[in-house]
């Protein structure tokens, strides 16, 4: 299968970048073709311009060569993953303008949706899982990001993968990489 993998951290190499590597080992070893889109690295620019502007009379709206660009590159693809800091208990505002400028009307939503059948989000997040709990915070991230964005947008199988306690330890990041390469190994 053809995985689309969009990266978001201002850093190839943090801490988010080894679960990138890791994730798509897996998905190599388990006979997958990642694409990587390094949103950052690749200098994309998540700002709304009129001209990528939904237009809610106008399904078939020809937008920017830019989201022309990247809706190709989601389209020759079977599946989607993200993996991100988890920043105000969301995407970082990259992969959020991404989101809002390229997964348009009368392509991804309206009259039209995306195709993909599945979608894997991997956020990182300093915090504890009770915290989490506590707060409501991952119940209130999976209805946004999952229902909200991927479930309204046509993929029916998709989930919120969170990695807690990223800051706690060396052995506890090392256990965590280790579920990176196992997500891409089972997907």
């Amino acid at each position: 299968m053809k995985v689309l993998v969009v990266f978001d951290h201002p850093r190839r190499d943090s801490f988010c970048g080894g679960v990138l590597d890791r994730f798509t080992a897996g998905l190599k070893a388990a006979g997958h073709v990642p694409e990587i889109a390094d949103l950052r690295a690749e200098g994309f620019d998540p700002r709304l311009p009129p001209a990528d502007e939904p237009d809610w009379d106008d399904g078939s709206k020809r937008y920017s060569d830019v989201v022309l660009q990247e809706q190709e590159r989601i389209s020759r693809n079977e599946a989607l993953a993200f993996i991100f800091p988890i920043w105000w208990w969301s995407f970082p505002a990259t992969t959020k303008g991404w989101i809002d400028r390229v997964w348009n009307n009368g392509w991804a939503y309206g009259d039209k949706k995306l195709p993909h059948a599945k979608a894997l989000l991997i956020g990182t997040a300093s915090g504890d899982e009770a915290g989490y709990l506590k707060r409501h915070y991952d119940e209130a991230m999976r209805v946004q990001l999952v229902t909200g964005i991927m479930h309204y947008c046509g993929i029916p199988d998709a989930r919120l993968e969170f990695f807690y306690d990223v800051m706690q330890s060396a052995d506890h990041r090392a256990d965590l990489l280790k579920r990176a390469e196992e997500l891409g190994r089972g997907f």
